[in-house]
């Protein structure tokens, strides 16, 4: 062999070598991160032990599925719990208020409905179904919330997703039972005892201060009736030349009981008779006409929307919004077992 072959040969091997070494130190360099790329999300952060667990709990309650009786169409359309839970926060809350405030409102509608099914699986096990309207939870589906948004469904929905995906699976308990977790949109500073509008007392729907709801472009309104538009709408034959009589009120300044033509009327039978936003009114009689001017705006019991976005403004959590508007409660997660509700 020649002296310039034997040179090719060495520099051939050479080469050989350092190809060998190069893949080498590729494999060490590469291995740890081969490691670690399972327990990395698509946004390039680190898994934690706790959120690859919220991952399970998301894949345990899609079995869950909702059967949403449509008033308009007379049908009946079945989602996943989650998917139910994101439409009905974009068709009861601003899509426009702070995320955790949304997130609040998503922890609230799957509680209720969480709830609802366990109340009426008993009695109708096969075909447990909730309204689409403010007697249970308001709720659109893809192509109405399309309509009503337009260009702004993709981003708005984005971020409900991500409301409803914070708190996946998470609903309110009072020792240890789902509640019954009413909401509404403003308060007129305060919120309402159970006992006070529904008659029935729950120890965690109780009254509570809530100031950030004079901010509220729903805080004030007023409603005027002529005389006789009143009189048949309240069943009664009022005199103009008497005033309206007393009004008893409750603890957070709402009308309990109020005298109108010589009949007792509860607060909530007139608000409910006449329209009006609140129970929170005052009653002035003008020219043959009945003024009322009402604060808030909603039922008043349980968490005011308005006060939630108020408290989101201020820093405070979905978390603290919720034990805060719905007394002595705890956050929980829905069992595994919780899809025996509807799955079939």
């Amino acid at each position: 062999m020649s002296k310039k072959s034997r040179s090719k040969r060495r520099l051939k091997s050479h080469i050989l070598i350092s190809m060998l070494l190069a893949c080498l130190f590729a494999v060490i360099v590469a291995l740890p991160t081969l490691i670690v790329v399972p327990f990395i999300d698509p946004g390039g952060s680190e898994r934690t032990a706790t959120a690859m667990e919220q991952e399970k709990q998301v894949k345990e309650t899609a079995n869950v599925a909702v059967e949403v009786s449509r008033t308009a169409s007379n049908t009946v359309e079945t989602v996943p719990l989650e998917t139910y839970v994101t439409r009905v926060v974009a068709s009861e809350m601003p899509a426009d208020f702070e995320l955790e405030a949304l997130k609040a409102q998503a922890v609230a509608a799957r509680t209720f409905v969480v709830r609802y099914m366990e109340d009426h699986q008993a009695e109708e096990p096969e075909a447990i179904e909730v309204s689409d309207t403010v007697s249970h939870q308001v709720y659109k589906n893809e192509e109405e919330l399309r309509q009503t948004w337009g260009k702004e469904y993709e981003k708005k929905m984005k971020k409900l997703t991500k409301a409803v995906e914070a708190t996946s699976g998470e609903i309110l308990t009072y020792q240890g039972e789902p509640i019954t977790p009413s909401f509404f949109s403003t308060s007129n500073g305060y919120t309402e005892n159970a006992e006070d509008y529904w008659e029935n007392a729950l120890p965690y729907l109780k009254s509570v201060e809530s100031p950030w709801d004079k901010q509220s472009p729903k805080f004030a309104d007023q409603k005027v009736f002529e005389i006789a538009e009143a009189e048949k709408l309240l069943g009664i034959k009022i005199n103009p030349n008497e005033p309206p009589g007393n009004i008893k009120r409750t603890d957070s300044q709402r009308v309990a009981e109020a005298e109108i033509g010589g009949k007792q009327f509860t607060g909530r039978d007139i608000r409910q008779k006449l329209g009006l936003k609140s129970t929170d009114f005052t009653i002035a009689m003008k020219d043959g006409h009945l003024i009322f001017e009402t604060k808030g705006y909603g039922h008043g019991v349980g968490m005011s929307q308005y006060g939630a976005n108020g408290m989101a403004d201020e820093g405070k959590s979905y978390q603290d919004i919720l034990t805060y508007y719905y007394t002595d409660t705890e956050i929980s997660k829905l069992p595994a077992d919780g899809a025996k509700l509807v799955s079939k």
